[in-house]
């Protein structure tokens, strides 16, 4: 795997711009959806989480006021440290690459928000997917929650700007070599900044691929957060269940 340095995420993630960006994200909806998958899964009071690549803790805080008990990991030191302030006997946060099994065996564990697909190496994503099977307990659900990439190169906008908190980002998408790409620049203080995001271009055919090799079982697909059935030409979301 790549050094952490030369990772686009491990640094832009760890701004603080990333967050300013991001800051309006709809957290009535991410509430619904843990609500809506947590009863789907029948996941019970006390039931051990994993949020894999959590951020700042958005959707582990939810479950854990769920009565679960939450362990919140992402590789952002930033992220993290920000996310501890929330800390109490049912929710945890801890840095760790997702690649790598986390020391511990959970009733489920929840890839959220299209938090897959960074990875140059093809061999990543299949590590993440086995180190996943390697995190459930015996009958535990693996959940990924992905962009449908049909959709979301249908609807690709190519240029917009967004200012938030007095800060211009000039926003720019396109695809290449498979991967979904944004890049975003501003200035802030006089100094100019320049982050990209990249994330491959995974259809359900490549996840069941990785599925595959990974010898895991796709349970569901579901095309949205109200657990809809999935429609690569119309869905929003590519959401996947296994074990």
């Amino acid at each position: 795997m790549q050094k952490e340095k030369e990772n686009w995420y491990a640094s832009w993630f760890n701004t603080p711009f990333y967050h300013i960006l991001y800051k309006d994200r709809d957290h009535s909806e991410a509430a619904y959806f843990m609500k809506q998958l947590t009863s789907f899964l029948q996941l019970q009071p006390n039931d051990e989480i994993l949020d894999l690549a959590c951020g700042k803790g958005r959707h582990a805080k939810y479950l854990s006021k769920q009565g679960f008990d939450v362990t919140g990991v992402d590789l952002s030191k930033e992220s993290i440290e920000y996310a501890k302030q929330y800390e109490n006997d049912k929710l945890h946060f801890d840095v760790h690459d997702m690649c790598e099994p986390y020391p511990h065996k959970f009733d489920a564990v929840f890839n959220l928000f299209t938090s897959f697909g960074y990875f140059e190496s093809e061999k990543d994503n299949l590590r993440t997917i086995k180190a996943i099977n390697a995190e459930l307990k015996p009958k535990g659900h693996g959940v990924i929650d992905f962009l449908n990439v049909h959709l979301a190169i249908k609807n690709l906008v190519p240029q917009e700007e967004k200012t938030i908190d007095g800060i211009v980002f000039k926003i720019e998408k396109y695809v290449e070599d498979g991967n979904i790409i944004k890049n975003i620049r501003f200035k802030h203080q006089g100094k100019d900044y320049f982050f990209t995001e990249r994330v491959k271009a995974l259809t359900l055919e490549n996840f069941k691929e990785y599925f595959n090799a990974a010898n895991v079982k796709l349970k569901h697909v579901f095309g949205d957060y109200h657990l809809n059935k999935f429609d690569k030409h119309n869905s929003d979301r590519l959401i996947l269940i296994f074990n």
